[in-house]
């Protein structure tokens, strides 16, 4: 590979090519492919692997031309292990048995099972709200309840760090879009201050999460419920990351804050915790959620969940509320307290707050990709995430925990990782080297967002 095409493979970002031009719709789309296939060819492309067998603590992967490996999984969201849980897979054998493996319907129509119904009413128990309205999946639990909701003359003031599903509903429904600063609550109420002295006709809806995916960090929700109550705006918070593995008796952090049936709005989704697709929103209103049902459109033009989605889900409510989702909670926390200390120990930044989810900061998206690639040859399987999913400049390998980590893969992932991290600043420094004596100015321009110092 030239210089020229190692320079561009190792800069760049998805943004850059996600508004094409041209009257070719198909043939516009061909830059990115070439850029894509340059990272590659260099092996700098390390997103759509697929597991090959159960996403346990160990497992076997491979990378989308289809070299497999096998590593210490830190990739999978699995935050109590369920998804290969005996009980869960009993009841999903049994109700396949009774049911097949097919809703056959929208939850408008004919859709609905008795499994379904049964989730619902167990949902709303678990979050003391009274009414729990099912999606196929959680994306479209996070744009569906926004776009059914909110009208083109309504605003929205929502986290800026708020997940794409939430952003993208937020976008579809209204031009009168505001985010305000992550966690910043002055900055929520100077928007929500602002609309409200223009606009005391319309309405406002507020979005957050209650713990966000990238930064492993969380909302003072009290306060945010409080300011909509002043300004007459509605809450949604996004529970997706901490429901069930997370807070007393697995309520996540609406739990541990003293939320439960107290916020406007919850959505969250099945697949993090629970050992399934499939989302929710649950309220306290009747009417919100036959109105959800029937104008919320990823919902009433998508098939239902299955029944046997439904049925485990269910059981997986089970066992958070049980002894035994207890324990696995206290094992998840302790593991993730001991892979914390164990990546402090190796000089490793880590982000935000315990939770299942352990970001580990390495900056500059060039550096973060030599990284990544250095870890199917120390047995890792672990996610880069780079800009414009986060901030340009703080690329970071995300990792998700699960309680059936063990002491010695926390100590070997922590390790490794301060290998790999080590091997990629050394070939970072003599690319960067290489680059800057380079006589093709196309080089140097394809190698101009390259920080200047090397971040670990």
């Amino acid at each position: 590979m030239s210089r020229i095409d190692l320079a561009r493979a190792l800069t760049g970002s998805v943004r850059d090519f996600r508004e094409p031009q041209g009257k070719d719709l198909m043939a516009r789309v061909g830059s990115f492919y070439e850029w894509q296939e340059l990272r590659r060819k260099s092996n700098l492309w390390p997103y759509s692997k697929s597991t090959q067998k159960a996403p346990l603590s160990v497992c076997t992967a491979a990378d989308d031309s289809g070299q497999s490996f096998t590593g210490l999984n830190f990739a999978t969201q699995d935050y109590l292990g369920l998804s290969s849980d005996p009980e869960i897979k009993a009841v999903a054998k049994s109700v396949i048995d009774e049911y097949g493996v097919h809703s056959a319907g929208s939850s408008a129509l004919a859709g609905n099972t008795k499994y379904s119904l049964r989730l619902e009413q167990t949902i709303s128990r678990f979050l003391e709200l009274d009414h729990t309205v099912l999606y196929p999946t959680g994306w479209a639990a996070g744009y569906g309840v926004i776009k059914g909701l909110v009208r083109p003359a309504d605003h929205i003031v929502m986290d800026g760090l708020s997940h794409a599903c939430l952003q993208e509903g937020a976008y579809s429904a209204t031009s009168n879009v505001h985010l305000h600063g992550h966690l910043n609550l002055v900055s929520a109420r100077r928007h929500l201050k602002r609309i409200r002295d223009k606009d005391t006709t319309n309405g406002i809806l507020v979005v957050t999460e209650s713990l966000f995916s990238m930064d492993s960090d969380t909302p003072d929700l009290n306060a945010l419920q409080e300011l909509c109550r002043e300004f007459g705006a509605t809450l949604l918070v996004d529970v997706a990351h901490d429901l069930g593995a997370m807070g007393p008796g697995g309520r996540g952090l609406i739990g541990e804050q003293g939320l439960l049936g107290k916020l406007d709005i919850v959505m969250g989704s099945f697949s993090k915790t629970f050992g399934s697709n499939g989302g929710f929103v649950a309220c306290n209103s009747a009417a919100v959620k036959q109105y959800l049902k029937y104008y919320g459109s990823s919902a009433t033009f998508s098939n239902a969940m299955s029944p046997v989605q439904a049925a485990t889900v269910t059981k997986a409510f089970e066992i958070v509320q049980s002894d035994k989702g207890q324990r696995l909670r206290s094992v998840l926390m302790e593991r993730i307290h001991q892979l914390r200390t164990a990546l402090s120990v190796e000089g490793l930044q880590t982000m935000g707050n315990p939770s299942p989810i352990v970001p580990v900061r390495v900056g500059d998206e060039a550096l973060a990709r030599l990284v990544s690639r250095g870890l199917p040859a120390l047995e890792v399987i672990a996610n880069l995430v780079e800009y414009p999913a986060v901030a340009k400049g703080d690329a970071r390998l995300r990792l998700q925990m699960m309680p059936t980590h063990s002491l010695e893969d926390v100590g070997a992932v922590a390790a490794r990782l301060r290998k790999a991290i080590d091997h990629a600043q050394i070939e970072y420094v003599r690319l960067r080297a290489a680059f800057s004596t380079a006589p093709a100015p196309a080089v140097a321009a394809a190698i101009g967002s390259m920080v200047d110092t090397v971040q670990g």
